[in-house]
């Protein structure tokens, strides 16, 4: 069985750009559902509209995959499912540690989704004494004494760190030591790594603040309209701007 330490995503070497790998799971996401209910063809307009992009991008993004559908026919579901899968690197196995099993890294541990897009939990670990042994969603908890141990004998190189912000980059450090090479990033703070490091940091809080200045904005267009004033444009539902391509308010 291959592990993710010897087989890695061919995207940057063919030169597709970082934004197409971030929609590719959007995409990847509504053609399940598609195969899901049995749908053998789908056009780029109903397959954008349920990704949440629209139907240029979404084509141009799939030229990058030399995929480019059948003119009156649209696009096969099951074969974009496997090209996409086979792309973000899917169709391997790939073993993965949770570092921090709190309420946040236990909400992980037990999610289901995992085994189904090509992701193994290997293993769960923790820093406190009392939770090593303790099964969580099936899975003994293991000290983090071991993290090394267990990096090198699953072969692990995708780290998932949940533990206090504190920790964080000690934790980082020594998944980074030991050859993990892509970290997921639950803490709330930003993490260093040497070249070569992929890191993607998920954070709840900035994501609540971001849809905060979205309500405080339509309140205040709703405020405006009411005032006879002329709403400015918002943006669309994959956040670009009017002209559909310079993003109306730049992320964070």
């Amino acid at each position: 069985m291959a592990t993710g330490r010897t087989h890695r995503p061919a995207t940057r070497s063919r030169g597709i750009p970082e934004a197409t790998v971030a929609r590719l799971p959007l995409y990847l996401r509504a053609l399940t559902a598609l195969s899901e209910r049995s749908v053998p063809t789908v056009s780029s307009e109903e397959l954008a509209a349920a990704a949440g992009v629209n139907s240029a991008k979404l084509r141009k993004d799939f030229s990058y995959l030399g995929s480019y559908g059948t003119r009156g026919v649209g696009y096969d579901v099951e074969y974009l499912v496997y090209q996409i899968s086979r792309e973000l690197g899917l169709t391997q196995d790939w073993p993965v540690v949770i570092v921090g099993i709190g309420n946040l890294g236990a909400a992980l541990a037990n999610y289901g989704g995992f085994a189904s897009r090509g992701f193994r939990v290997a293993a769960l670990i923790d820093a406190d004494p009392a939770m090593a042994g303790k099964p969580v969603a099936g899975i003994p908890v293991r000290h983090t004494d071991e993290l090394e141990k267990i990096i090198e004998d699953n072969g692990v190189s995708i780290g998932v760190i949940a533990t206090p912000a504190g920790a964080a980059q000690q934790v980082c450090d020594r998944l980074v030591a030991a050859g993990v090479t892509s970290i997921l990033n639950f803490a709330p703070t930003v993490l260093t790594v040497p070249d070569g490091v992929d890191v993607r940091k998920v954070d709840l809080s900035i994501e609540l603040q971001i849809l905060a200045f979205h309500e405080q904005r339509k309140a205040g267009e709703e405020t405006a309209a009411g005032d006879g004033a002329v709403p400015a444009k918002r943006p669309s539902a994959d956040g670009q701007g009017p002209d559909g391509d310079v993003p109306a308010v730049m992320p964070a």
